[in-house]
């Protein structure tokens, strides 16, 4: 809301000024599309998965295999031996369950970092052709956001708007 505000601002003070002002536009998501890291994090994210899902059908089978032995032989076990493999069955699916919930989150996280790492390159990248083109800011068409405004083209009013609304 505030940055569309200051667009909004920047916009209506541009004839006022009496020099010629530039403004951009991009669409970050056409450019994220575009841009050889993300084929590369896919890669990745596509890689570690592979190997938590090989693991965990490795786990799975060991599981299995098991139920299998335990109900062959459940009929013909002491009380004691019975109760140490159906503990040992529920261990294995605890096991089983958090290896699940850590395989996901450690995936999230890994997904969040590497989009992360793009969207930091693709914002270095806007903000240096803001720069090198002086333009005052440039706006993502893709999600309303503006990633470049010039520190020297522009005046910071943060100031003046704490004071209007009695803020220090």
């Amino acid at each position: 809301m505030i940055r569309k505000f200051l667009a909004v601002a920047l916009i209506a003070l541009a004839p006022v000024a009496g020099f010629a002002q530039k403004f951009g536009s991009i669409n970050s998501a056409d450019i994220m599309q575009l841009m050889p890291e993300r084929k590369a994090a896919e890669t990745e994210l596509e890689t570690l998965q592979s190997q938590y899902a090989e693991e965990f059908e490795y786990m799975k089978s060991e599981y299995t295999k098991k139920c299998e032995d335990y109900e062959k032989q459940k009929e013909t076990l002491p009380d004691n031996i019975r109760q140490r493999r159906e503990q040992e069955i529920m261990d294995s699916e605890e096991k089983i369950n958090q290896y699940l919930q850590t395989c996901d989150r450690t995936i999230n996280e890994k997904a969040a970092q590497l989009q992360n790492d793009i969207i930091a390159k693709l914002v270095k990248a806007i903000q240096a052709v803001g720069e090198e083109g002086q333009y005052v800011c440039i706006f993502d068409n893709a999600n309303g956001s503006v990633p470049f405004v010039s520190s020297t083209l522009t005046t910071d009013v943060t100031e003046a708007v704490k004071a209007k609304l009695g803020i220090k």
